[in-house]
């Protein structure tokens, strides 16, 4: 082992939040450090640019739009079945044991970067966990620079399709709603990188989110439409009904004090929240030592 390789240790992933009183750790890691980092460059990197924009798309990229492909086609190979329950189909459990299968023969990456099981309920910190996979594949050079907007505009793109298809196609139920009064059941970081995407925008508002027309015409060039966009086909009534607090956020009056409330926003909600943390594994890449003064 050469001197470089000395300071180079594994550790097997694992849990380290088991109690509310370890959120304090957690705040204080190096790997929360890394993982808003992470957020915040990326958010800065998709700044004023629409998912239309030319950028490289890398061999590593390439790769996690197969892998997630296959997972698309699974749902497509495994339709729901009849059953009395309108909710939680139970076909998407034949999904997951696909999902299980292969990850069982190595050593379990898919189901732990999903941080999805079995029970057939979906929430942001399935997201955060996804993010997380991602922010590891930076640290460890496999995802670079230079693949920023692709990471956003291709895999976390193409992660959400999955998502939305598993929703729609298996009629999840989200894990943790806040009704009215959350963002999204099932999203959050597509509103922050979406709205950096609208940051400066010539002609569109905060407040021409919550027209149709609008969404319907510019949602292929902007994920924060996109998601505005899949609300509408998934939720019936008036908008300001049944998504209160994004009704509320189209009265702000720009889109650059519309993301730095959504990173607030997603700091409080979702990452100092003990029934989402409390699943996250902590390991070489995401530490959950103290970041170094």
């Amino acid at each position: 082992m050469n001197k470089t390789e000395e300071h180079i240790y594994f550790m097997v992933p694992k849990k380290e939040i088991s109690m509310v009183p370890d959120m304090g750790k957690w705040k204080r890691s190096q790997a929360y450090a890394d993982y808003i980092g992470f957020i915040l460059t990326l958010n800065e990197g998709v700044k004023g640019k629409k998912l239309t924009c030319e950028y490289q798309v890398s061999e590593t990229v390439e790769k996690l739009l197969a892998m997630l492909g296959t997972l698309d086609r699974w749902i497509d190979e495994t339709p729901p079945v009849d059953q009395p329950s309108r909710f939680g189909n139970k076909a998407y459990r034949t999904w997951y044991a696909k999902l299980d299968q292969v990850s069982a023969s190595v050593q379990e990456p898919l189901v732990a970067l999903f941080s999805i099981r079995s029970n057939m309920f979906l929430c942001s910190g399935h997201e955060a966990a996804f993010a997380a996979f991602l922010c590891c594949l930076c640290k460890v050079g496999a995802l670079r620079m230079e693949d920023q907007l692709a990471i956003i505009f291709k895999v976390f793109d193409k992660y959400l399709q999955v998502m939305r298809k598993l929703q729609k196609t298996y009629r999840m139920e989200p894990a943790g709603s806040q009704g009215v009064w959350g963002l999204d059941d099932f999203q959050f970081l597509p509103f922050i990188w979406g709205s950096s995407q609208l940051i400066d925008h010539p002609t569109l508002e905060p407040r021409h989110f919550v027209e149709e027309k609008v969404v319907n015409e510019y949602h292929q060039d902007y994920m924060f439409l996109e998601c505005i966009k899949f609300i509408n086909e998934m939720k019936t009534g008036p908008f300001a009904e049944h998504s209160n607090q994004l009704w509320n956020i189209s009265a702000v009056p720009s889109w650059s004090k519309v993301n730095q409330g959504l990173i607030r926003m997603y700091k409080a909600e979702c990452l100092e929240k003990f029934p989402v943390i409390q699943h996250f594994k902590f390991g070489s890449l995401l530490s959950i030592q103290p970041v170094k003064q």
